[in-house]
């Protein structure tokens, strides 16, 4: 367990370099940015100081995003594979139209199809019905469509399409597995407690900001 643990604090590290650099360099770029959109800023009565902020932010922001994305679905992946080191990602033909060709299945384990969220905001309705097509395939293929989705979307739309997956899962006999529930199901299918992993890490990287 322990290596498990140095693997996953050294994912971290590697995450968090890479997204350091992505901001710096972003922020470089942008002081030779066009900024004479700040007069509607003006206008909105947001001063030039504050505009600055916000784009710094706003442009930031969706580094942190990929990167916290990217790395909490690695990190769980490597739970995964550290339990059953025969599983792997693949991907599987859609049999049930021709875009896209194929289905990717983030940890198949053997009748398992492991889909691993960090988190689902879409509001697209096109979403649901790729999705439902996806979940069929798979299904259709002989395995089981699981959903692990470690946190839920913020709005109140996004939630709600969500829990139409969640029916969709349920439907096909598969699994969906949401916030809390998703944390306890990799304790539960692993052994691993992820959370108390990257919670033991955040302790180390940012102990100021302990509560």
């Amino acid at each position: 367990m322990n290596e498990l643990k140095q693997q996953i604090k050294k994912l971290a590290e590697i995450y968090s370099a890479n997204l350091n650099a992505k901001i710096e360099a972003r922020k470089v770029e942008m002081k030779n940015d066009d900024n004479s959109h700040y007069l509607i800023y003006r206008v909105l009565g947001i001063t030039t100081m504050e505009g600055q902020l916000i784009d710094r932010y706003q442009n930031t922001g969706r580094f942190l995003y990929k990167y916290t994305g990217s790395f909490l679905e690695e990190a769980a992946t490597l739970c995964f594979k550290f339990r059953f080191p025969n599983g792997k990602k693949t991907k599987v033909a859609n049999t049930l139209g021709s875009k896209p060709k194929t289905f990717e299945i983030d940890f198949l384990n053997g009748i398992d199809a492991l889909e691993v969220k960090w988190r689902d905001a879409t509001t697209d309705g096109d979403h649901i019905t790729k999705e439902h097509t996806r979940v069929k395939v798979i299904k259709g293929h002989g395995f089981k469509p699981i959903r692990v989705m470690f946190y839920y979307p913020q709005r109140d739309q996004a939630r709600r399409i969500q829990e139409t997956l969640k029916t969709l899962y349920a439907g096909v006999d598969g699994e969906y597995y949401g916030g809390d529930e998703a944390w306890d199901f990799l304790i539960g299918y692993t052994g691993i407690d992820l959370k108390e992993i990257l919670t033991e890490i955040a302790h180390e990287r940012t102990p100021e900001n302990d509560n």
